[in-house]
């Protein structure tokens, strides 16, 4: 299998194409680095040819990244000493591209080297943008589909093939942060601006054949390469550049709260290696990539984050057999927040709409959310009149149900009350066809309960969106126990059609997600009623690398609905339902009328504008603060156990039915601690054994809610790790 070839123009040009057979996007494989290397040493060393372009064989797309599968050859080949394997395969890809930026010139006159291009027909993300970067000069065409960066620093790792050293070297610490830290991929006007492109061209191809044959000896010296090159913003011991590095180290740790380690990594390359020669530097990235490389959070990262991730996407538990179900016409039931956010992603998709509500002004309302989405698209130059208007076209907002009739899914939105949806499943199914799949967006509800009210419960399902729909990666899709498997398929096509990440798990009390949310905020709640500070326990949250803590997510998902989830529950589970203190601290907040932010007034204090100020002196009053506060590290074993001892017992009552939704679920859901690959993963990483003793630990002083489940117990005493008995891609091998 050939990835790169070689061929040569009448000008003297080589082209050494990258397009590996069978992908939709270019990946580097440890083979194809090997051919690369080949062709560059064969052009370098033909008379004939003048300057070298690298190139993609892939239309709109240059390369995605790595072949994550080149790590383990890399571990493979070191046998007994993987972090070995690791750092001389790196090392390699280091050799490769410094090749490639020399070029072939004197090593002291730095003359006599031949002009190296890169034209980026489309998408470089990865080692497919730090390729690029050892080149001469990138050529980009206009493409305004395309997208560019490392995002390396989004799956646990960070840019190991000199695209940290380059870009810091290129344009300084303090604008090679962001783009390495937030690993975001831009377009190709502010690619160009950030550094990782040089030019942008109609005929890209046709400029870089252009420049490789006038190019100069000092167009192709690199400036670190240069005598007396100076970094971008000054070096960590010029007095401007130190404080930029000091500037560097406080967003990073501002940003990631210390919890990320690929961040701690990536910021010491940064600074270690801006205080040696290139080469150097480079070497030390290699040290701290393999370093986090061998960090068992970089494994579980790219597991769930990536590979996982992918999986699901790509329908990995969708139903055998049954035929493409994308939809075609959606209805929408309920012009609410939630409703018009469903009716927004859907347009988006490309789908017909219909968007009911009871009257013509709250259908309106709903479709003007769309309207206002769009608006602020066009001001920030995403969206042009012509799709805005095309957009709003496919939603037809209106209380009239007739216009349900050609609909291939419905999707309600309304009251979360079970008397209230059902009356509308019976409405609706009155009117659409027989063979619609009717799905409730329910957070809380039984679809098995709810399906009570259909005719066709075979084809009822849930599919809960977390809020704000458009901004929120997962979804949820629940099975009740008659849902069918063209329901689910449905379900499935859907959510692949508003790309975004699906996981199917099995109707329970809260499903899955809000089933571990749930007890994350309980736990905090418990914590402020025995006296800890609420600063205390929103701080450990988020230096366990959660977004915000359980006391700020209270305010932000409502005090109330805390409170009418928390008497729902208790009706339904009678003296069953287990004494919770945080349940009176709720009650009690509620009576305050400090209902959370969108009241001004819940755990925080807010400003005229509603920003959140500080936290309320009123809580400290009714519960203060004990005068010994626990250690940071019990209160984060508190919170992360609350959350996951509940993926586990959904996993042990078959709840989850794929150890990989639950991790994937629990990060894109609500957040969890993403550096450990989920709560499944962070089982592993810290062993069943001792997470079994803990839960003993932690039961023993706080309560039965921490007790080990039976699973978690079997796996400890057989000494098994969740991957290693549950992995679905394990089983299949």
């Amino acid at each position: 299998m050939t990835d790169f070839t070689l061929s040569k123009d009448a000008d003297g040009v080589a082209i050494i194409t990258w397009d590996v057979p069978g992908k939709t996007m270019n990946v580097m494989s440890f083979d194809g680095l090997a051919q690369l290397s080949d062709l560059v040493d064969q052009a370098l060393a033909d008379d004939d040819v003048k300057g070298i372009v690298i190139t993609s064989g892939k239309e709109g797309s240059f390369a995605g990244g790595m072949d994550l599968n080149l790590l383990a050859v890399m571990k493979e080949q070191a046998g007994d000493n993987p972090a070995k394997g690791l750092f001389e395969g790196t090392m390699q890809m280091h050799a490769l591209l410094r090749k490639i930026e020399l070029a072939g010139m004197d090593p002291k006159t730095k003359k006599g080297g031949k002009p190296i291009a890169t034209v980026l027909p489309g998408t470089a993300a990865g080692i497919g943008m730090e390729l690029p970067l050892s080149t001469h000069r990138i050529f980009a065409a206009e493409n305004p589909k395309a997208k560019y960066g490392l995002p390396e620093i989004m799956v646990g790792i960070f840019p190991g093939a000199g695209g940290t050293t380059r870009m810091v070297r290129k344009v300084g610490a303090i604008a090679a942060a962001p783009l390495l830290l937030e690993g975001k991929m831009l377009d190709v006007k502010k690619a160009k601006g950030a550094g990782y492109i040089d030019e942008i061209a109609a005929e890209p191809m046709a400029a870089a054949k252009e420049w490789v044959l006038n190019a100069k000896d000092a167009d192709i010296v690199k400036p670190w390469d240069a005598k007396g090159y100076k970094m971008p913003g000054g070096a960590p011991y010029h007095p401007a550049g130190f404080m930029n590095f000091v500037g560097a180290s406080a967003m990073v740790n501002g940003k990631t709260q210390g919890a990320f380690p690929a961040a701690k990594a990536l910021l010491s390359a940064v600074y270690e290696g801006a205080l040696v020669d290139f080469d150097t530097a480079l070497k030390i990235e290699a040290r701290w990539f393999t370093s986090v490389l061998m960090n068992p959070s970089s494994g579980a990262m790219i597991r769930s984050l990536f590979l996982n991730k992918e999986a699901l996407e790509k329908g990995a538990v969708r139903p055998a057999g049954v035929p493409d179900q994308r939809v075609k016409k959606i209805g929408v039931l309920g012009a609410g927040m939630m409703g018009a956010g469903i009716a927004l992603v859907s347009a988006q998709a490309g789908m017909e709409v219909v968007l009911i509500d009871r009257d013509q002004e709250a259908a309106d309302k709903g479709k003007a959310y769309t309207e206002s989405y769009l608006d602020k698209g066009m001001k920030r130059g995403k969206v042009t009149a012509e799709k805005k208007e095309a957009m709003l076209d496919r939603i037809t907002a209106t209380p009239d149900l007739d216009n349900l009739k050609c609909c291939d899914l419905i999707i309600e939105a309304v009251f979360e009350d079970v008397g209230v949806k059902a009356e509308m499943t019976k409405k609706v199914e009155a009117i659409i066809p027989e063979d619609c799949i009717f799905a409730s967006n329910t957070s809380t509800l039984p679809i098995s309960d709810l399906a009570n009210a259909s005719v066709r419960p075979d084809q009822f399902i849930g599919i809960h969106f977390f809020s704000p729909v458009e901004k929120m990666f997962l979804v949820e899709i629940i099975k009740g126990k008659e849902t069918g498997d063209r329901a689910v398929a449905k379900a499935l096509d859907y959510v692949r059609q508003i790309r975004k990440t699906p996981i199917v798990v099995n109707d329970a009390r809260f499903f899955y997600a809000n089933r571990c949310i749930i007890p994350y905020i309980n736990e905090g709640l418990r914590m402020i009623t025995e006296g800890v500070s609420p600063v205390l326990i929103d701080n450990a949250a988020r230096q366990l690398g959660f977004p915000v803590g359980p006391i700020q997510l209270n305010d932000e998902t409502s005090i109330d609905l805390g409170a009418k989830i928390a008497r729902a529950t208790k009706a339904a589970m009678g003296d069953a339902y287990p004494e919770n203190p945080g349940d009176d601290l709720i009650f009690w907040m509620e009576e305050q009328g400090r209902l959370g932010r969108k009241a001004n007034a819940g755990f925080f204090d807010y400003d005229e504008k509603g920003k959140r100020t500080e936290y309320w002196t009123g809580l400290q009053e009714k519960y203060p603060h004990a005068e010994d506060q626990p250690d940071l590290i019990e209160v984060q074993e508190r919170l992360m156990f609350a959350q996951v001892l509940e993926a586990v017992r959904a996993l042990e009552e078959g709840v989850l039915e794929d150890i990989r939704e639950g991790d994937v679920g629990a990060i894109l859901g609500w957040g969890f601690a993403p550096w450990s690959g989920g709560p499944l993963s962070w089982l592993d990483i810290i062993g069943t054994p001792y997470a079994a003793e803990r839960c003993d630990q932690l039961a023993a002083q706080y309560g039965k809610r921490f007790a080990c489940p039976p699973l978690l117990r079997e796996m400890a005493e057989k000494g098994q790790s969740f991957y290693g008995r549950f992995d679905p891609e394990a089983k299949a091998a």
